[in-house]
């Protein structure tokens, strides 16, 4: 979390990055909103892992209490 908070920070301090130097108009709003747009997909790229990662996490949790569980 901590990382896409900083990288959102810094993406918004350098709106404009050196692929987009030299561009005017729409080619660099554009450029600037390509840009934004692929951190974003990045950002939910990386938390769905994550999430996926907790999912398995914690059906695996499970199976083991149930299967360490003395029977009655």
């Amino acid at each position: 979390m901590t990382w896409s908070l900083s990288r959102r920070a810094n993406s918004a301090s350098h709106s404009t990055s050196k692929s987009c130097s030299g561009l005017t108009g729409d080619a660099l709003t554009t450029c600037q909103n390509a840009g934004t747009t692929g951190t974003a997909i990045g950002v939910g790229l990386v938390i769905a892992l994550w999430a996926a990662v907790d999912v398995i996490l914690g059906i695996s949790y499970l199976v083991f209490r149930l299967s360490s569980r003395e029977r009655r």
